[in-house]
């Protein structure tokens, strides 16, 4: 069965929500239509030309990158200068291009995360918290012997998770009445008598994206041919999503061997360091790419070291006046780590589908260390 470029979207975007992305950013499908069907995609970081090539040799019509294809806006195009030679090839090649940039940053399962993960710390939160999962409260009127079937539906479909802890409800027994009018088709009752109902008044907390689905789950699962249910928001602040991540390594080491670590880990080329080499080192700030900006918050959560790419110079003497310590790994080598994961996760959800889903190989860091 083969998949459309919309639900490959869709897929893409319940890792990364387009909303966690930054108000200056540019995310989603940059070419291409989303009722084209897909056949293979091909994950990188950026859109370039040996990108372009790699993906028509291979086959590929659709490319998902974490860089966006279109960053600034165009006001011309023309296929003499570098991004007019890129498009015109996407479209002699017939490749869609789809990007998630700040989102995919920003995202539980995202960039950060797998950073963070990668270096096998402990106890990791959100560095920099942007937003807040928003909640429901669903309210429904369940008759006694159906609130059970009707629960288990609520909570399988995503309502009832508070933190650690899942199948979160209450209920509380009643009486409802109603009285069903003509053409109706009770599941109780009898058309033109007021019926009384031994009842649970059910409650659970719904996150904003699985309401939806909760909602279609209740209606199915519910006995009555017209469900009644409330939904009312809610002020709770649910988890954080937001940029870089922080957390614990098992036990301290100095920041020179840490650096070494990271560099032999993410199979870097270089590392730069800002800060005494024989500082210690316990807790650990990531921010993938360029990170820089995440200093002072580093700092003020009491981390021992940001890890990053991209450090200018004015950026390094800030953090030594800071007495923040730093380790540049590279824009590309922070980041990289999210192709393979992102290929693991699509194969994974992409099962149903005749889709092949590949990483690319020809693109490489534009830096030579010589």
């Amino acid at each position: 069965m083969a998949a459309k470029c919309k639900e490959i979207i869709a897929i893409m975007e319940e890792l990364a929500p387009p909303e966690l992305a930054e108000k200056w950013d540019n995310v989603g499908l940059m070419l291409g239509s989303s009722e084209m069907e897909v056949k293979r995609i091909m994950v990188c970081l950026d859109v370039n030309l040996s990108v372009v090539m790699e993906a028509a040799s291979r086959g590929v019509n659709l490319i998902i990158s974490h860089h966006p294809l279109f960053f600034r806006p165009i006001k011309k195009l023309c296929f003499d200068e570098d991004i007019g030679e890129l498009v015109k090839n996407l479209f002699q090649e017939n490749i869609m291009v789809y990007s998630a940039h700040t989102n995919l940053d920003s995202a539980d399962l995202g960039i950060n995360y797998h950073l963070a993960a990668k270096l096998e710390l402990s106890d990791i939160d959100v560095l920099v918290p942007t937003s807040y999962e928003k909640y429901y409260k669903l309210t429904t009127f369940v008759p006694a012997e159906y609130e059970k079937n009707v629960r288990q539906a609520l909570t399988m479909a995503g309502a009832g998770w508070i933190g650690n802890y899942s199948e979160c409800t209450f209920r509380v027994a009643g009486t409802g009445t109603f009285r069903p009018l003509k053409g109706t088709n009770p599941h109780i009752g009898q058309e033109g008598k007021l019926t009384e109902v031994e009842e649970y008044r059910l409650e659970t907390i719904v996150p904003t994206d699985k309401l939806p689905e909760v909602l279609q789950a209740l209606i199915k699962a519910h006995p009555y041919e017209e469900v009644a249910y409330d939904i009312y928001p809610l002020v709770n602040k649910g988890p954080a999503q937001g940029l870089g991540r922080i957390g614990q390594l098992p036990h301290a080491v100095n920041l020179k061997d840490f650096a070494l670590t990271i560099k032999e880990i993410l199979k870097a080329p270089r590392v730069n360091i800002v800060g005494d080499e024989q500082r210690k080192i316990k807790k650990v700030a990531v921010c993938g790419g360029a990170g820089s900006e995440v200093m002072s918050q580093a700092k003020a959560a009491g981390a021992d070291v940001l890890i990053t790419g991209d450090l200018k110079y004015h950026e390094a003497q800030k953090a030594l006046g800071m007495n923040m310590a730093i380790i540049d790994a590279g824009h590309y080598y922070t980041e990289r780590l999210i192709v393979p994961a992102l290929v693991d996760y699509l194969q994974e959800r992409l099962q149903p589908y005749e889709v092949m889903v590949l990483a690319s190989q020809s693109e490489k860091e534009p830096w030579q260390v010589l």
